[in-house]
Formats: C-alpha cells, structure tokens, sequence
C-alpha cells in the first residue's frame, strides 16, 4: 500500500471544522488529552477520550476519525478493545505541499 495521499479526499477531509478540530487538538495531545493507563499520548489518543474532549455522540467522531484515517492524515493503532489515534504529520506535510504546488 502506498503512502502517498490524493489531494481531493485530504480537501474533503479537512473542509469539516469539526475535523479540523481534531487535527488540531492531536497535534499537542500532551496538552489537550490527559494520560491516559494504557499507552502514553504519544502513541496516540484513545477514541473515548477524544469523544469526551469533543463532547459529541461515539457514531458521529467515529465517522469524522474514519474520514480523517481514510484521507491518510490519522494513523491508528488497536491495542485489545481500544483504538487509539495519532496524526500522521508525513502524510500532513505531503498534503500541504501537494496543495501548495496545486494553488
């Protein structure tokens, strides 16, 4: 599977604020998460604490990470019953230079 990102879906992912919101706040999760016992912040940030940070319904951040995941800017580890999530700053970075050189 290639690591290379497709600049509309990256688009249509982060023309949500809701995602972007998200994005953001797991760009410093030491900041914005509290630890969590299972595995450090930085191995990524457990969907039930981004649904109480957000304060909306599991279905709807559940399909907001799912976009964000699909779009290649989230990388997502499971680790038993959880799911934890994290920015995939390579596939960020190539995003903001595709569209740089796109605009």
């Amino acid at each position: 599977m290639s690591n290379d990102i497709e600049l509309d879906q990256c688009l249509r992912a982060v023309s949500n604020p809701v995602r972007r919101e998200i994005l953001s706040l797991l760009k410093h999760p030491n900041e914005n998460f509290v630890p969590n016992d299972h595995l450090p912040n930085e191995e990524g940030i457990c969907v039930a604490s981004i649904i109480l940070r957000m304060k909306l319904a599991q279905s709807t951040i559940s399909k907001h990470l799912a976009i964000l995941h699909g779009a290649k800017l989230l990388a997502s580890k499971s680790v038993g019953q959880w799911t934890y999530f994290k920015r995939n700053e390579q596939a960020i970075r190539q995003f903001a230079l595709l569209l740089k050189q796109e605009l």
